[in-house]
């Protein structure tokens, strides 16, 4: 692409450049694990267009849009690249989804990596008062995913992750 060129915030944009330590393909050559990244502008547009890009992953590792997984994994890419944009933004950076099927571990690893190393999300979901307007992501992911948890990203950045379970119930 030329220099100079801008992505349509409405398209993602697609990424070789490592996420997590790993360098992302359709293939994670590691471990031979089906996967999908792609690099999405830092807006709230943009977290909306990784939650699409994932229900469409889904659906077509076999998982339909309205499948327990499918839906899981939604809310969970949902929350993370929320927290991205809103916790994570710099100015001039976007922010890179990567998921992988492990479908031998029975899980999907959700990475959402953006540029701000300093804030980190709490080791321990934060507690929310019922009637606050926000503070109850975390707590969905929490319940959500078998596990989760942030790394440091180089040269710049942190990627939360999340794996969230497949049930055998829900696949075609």
């Amino acid at each position: 692409m030329p220099v100079g060129t801008t992505i349509p915030e409405d398209e993602p944009r697609r990424s070789t450049a490592p996420l997590a330590a790993e360098t992302v393909a359709l293939v994670d050559e590691a471990r031979e694990l089906p996967s999908f990244a792609a690099q999405f502008v830092s807006s709230p547009r943009g977290a909306q267009l990784a939650r699409r890009f994932a229900v469409r992953r889904m659906e077509v590792w076999g998982y339909p849009p309205a499948s327990d997984v499918s839906c899981a994994v939604a809310l969970v890419v949902g929350e993370l690249a929320a927290n991205a944009v809103q916790h994570g933004r710099v100015p001039g950076r976007d922010f890179g989804l990567r998921l992988a099927l492990d479908a031998a571990a029975g899980l999907v690893r959700i990475e959402v990596a953006d540029a701000a190393a300093a804030k980190r999300p709490p080791t321990v979901p934060p507690s929310s008062h019922p009637e606050g307007e926000s503070g109850r992501g975390l707590l969905l992911v929490d319940v959500l995913a078998l596990r989760w948890g942030s790394a440091s990203r180089r040269p710049v950045g942190k990627t939360v992750w999340a794996e969230v379970p497949i049930a055998a119930s829900t696949h075609l």
